[in-house]
């Protein structure tokens, strides 16, 4: 097969094939969301003459980061709403079988990252028999920034979750083409990624676009209306242009992005600043009443998410990461430990029950660990817990693979898991987040997790016991024998948990 598939657009060929799977990228789901589209709804795409040559990745979404390996944001770029298919060449055009699909929606604090990470290549995935889709989707203001409504001249909020929306209706109208079937369809995603499929499961718009869930480290809470607009006011005041359409409109995406990492510096320098000092995240979907009612968490809990079967996973060293990337505020002392803890709005007994866990942690440890609870590990385990009570069938686990030695440890730390569960160990990108070449243990890790994507994707079982109400369940450790780099509080699973029970998330406001 050469690669070349019918769209609702036109066509499209894409890349020869790599060990039998065809890659097809830059594909636009949506029109560029600039000009008359910009801080809109995204726009269906126009058709194009001919066969469009889908080779490249497509431009990403305006953002400062530069990630290894990835295409990087330049001025200019306006064609960003594109997607990636991986697909096995023996399933293009054929119509006695259609393969499940897999959606993947990156993470990156909403504010930066796209689907053309080298570590979300698809070619293993589609080898374990899945159709494979990446996309691009507005972060930071383009995509989150809660601008005050004025007049007869609102913008919609959460407009990265509409690009999402409309990159599974894509999928719906077009995936047949390449070998996949649109009923049967994985949204999946790590970070603000998994977070957004939890908001995905409760949205009346994103209702029947796909029937099973994936999402690792899922981060929370989201952003209540007021603090948003409060934050888009900053920026916007820090880019000298008004905080409504008209003026944000008028202020180039590279303003805008250049005034919201000076808005992010800014907290970063103020310890009088309550959580965001800590690590400042400005941007994220917000429970606006309407599109996103509530927090994923509260809705899914409510029963929001009829039908969708859902695996979950969190790291148990989340935080470690950013510890280790200089991403969030340094904690040495006991007073800044408890700053911390009253800023956040913890238990005070906290820090002492982690120390009872792991008596000779470190108060960085103690910090790291608590941090990575809040924002991931709990966050990630009440979803999951949520949806068993409300008769969701749900999967847990938990990524605990760690690696010591001599060589430079690393933990079971914020994305280390992601190119396990993806097949793509070798690529130069990931050798920080795993510690170096991949072991022997590391591929049987890895090829483990690949086959428990592909079998949930393809079937809704990864491979073990469900979550039930009426008893714990199985939960998946996810792990290798190389030796342990550091405190792992996870081994006490449910003395940790019952440090948490006296607290309740809420949408973060001032």
């Amino acid at each position: 097969m050469t690669g070349v598939c019918d769209t609702t657009s036109g066509r499209v060929s894409g890349r020869a094939p790599d060990r039998g799977v065809v890659a097809v990228l830059g594909i636009p789901y949506a029109e560029p969301p600039f000009g008359a589209g910009r801080f809109r709804e995204p726009r269906p795409r126009r058709a194009w003459e001919g066969t469009r040559d889908c080779v490249e990745y497509g431009p990403v979404s305006p953002q400062s980061a530069e990630l290894p390996g990835a295409p990087s944001w330049a001025p200019g770029d306006e064609d960003i709403l594109s997607l990636n298919v991986w697909t096995p060449v023996r399933e293009l055009g054929a119509e006695d079988r259609r393969l499940p699909v897999l959606v993947w929606i990156h993470g990156g604090a909403y504010t930066f990252g796209s689907g053309a990470q080298p570590d979300f290549d698809g070619t293993a995935l589609a080898l374990a028999g899945l159709v494979v889709v990446t996309l691009n989707y507005r972060t930071g203001l383009e995509g989150f920034g809660h601008v005050p409504a004025h007049g007869e001249d609102p913008c919609p909020p959460n407009r990265g979750l509409l690009d999402q929306i409309a990159a599974l209706e894509w999928v719906r109208d077009n995936i047949a083409s390449f070998g996949g079937d649109p009923g049967n369809v994985t949204a999946a995603g790590q970070s603000a990624g998994a977070t957004s499929v939890a908001c995905l499961m409760t949205v009346d718009a994103a209702r029947g676009l796909f029937r099973r869930a994936i999402a690792h480290s899922a981060v929370g809470p989201v952003f209540d209306p007021e603090f948003a607009e409060h934050l888009t006011r900053e920026v916007a005041a820090a880019a000298g242009t008004a905080a409504t359409h008209a003026g944000l409109a008028a202020a180039s995406p590279q303003a805008l992005v250049r005034a919201s990492d000076a808005v992010v510096e800014g907290y970063r320098q103020d310890p009088r600043s309550g959580p965001l000092f800590w690590d400042p995240v400005i941007f994220g979907p917000v429970a606006d009443g309407h599109f996103l009612r509530a927090d994923p968490l509260d809705l899914i809990a409510a029963g929001a998410a009829p039908g969708i079967d859902l695996l979950v996973c969190h790291n148990t060293q989340e935080y470690w990461l950013m510890g280790a990337v200089g991403g969030c505020a340094e904690v040495t002392t006991e007073g800044e430990l408890a700053r911390f803890v009253q800023d956040f709005g913890l238990p005070d007994s906290l820090p002492a029950g982690y120390r009872r866990l792991v008596p000779d942690a470190t108060v960085r440890d103690v910090q790291l660990a608590v941090y990575g609870d809040l924002s991931f590990g709990e966050y990630s385990n009440r979803i999951a817990a949520g949806h068993a009570r409300t008769g969701g069938r749900t999967y847990l686990s938990r990524f605990v693979r760690q690696r010591g030695g001599s060589g430079p440890g690393v933990y079971a730390w914020h994305c280390a898991d992601i190119p396990f569960a993806f097949g793509n160990l070798a690529e130069e990108s990931v050798q920080f987040l795993i510690g170096g070449p991949p072991t022997p243990s590391d591929h049987r890790l890895s090829e483990r997790m690949v086959a428990s994507w592909a079998g949930f994707a393809a079937t809704g079982d990864p491979g073990w016991e469900p979550l039930d109400d009426a008893s714990p369940g199985s939960i998946r450790i996810w792990g290798t024998a190389d030796p342990a780099a550091g405190p792992d509080f996870w081994r006490d699973d449910s003395a940790l948990r019952g440090l948490w029970s006296g607290f309740t998330y809420r949408p973060e406001r001032h």
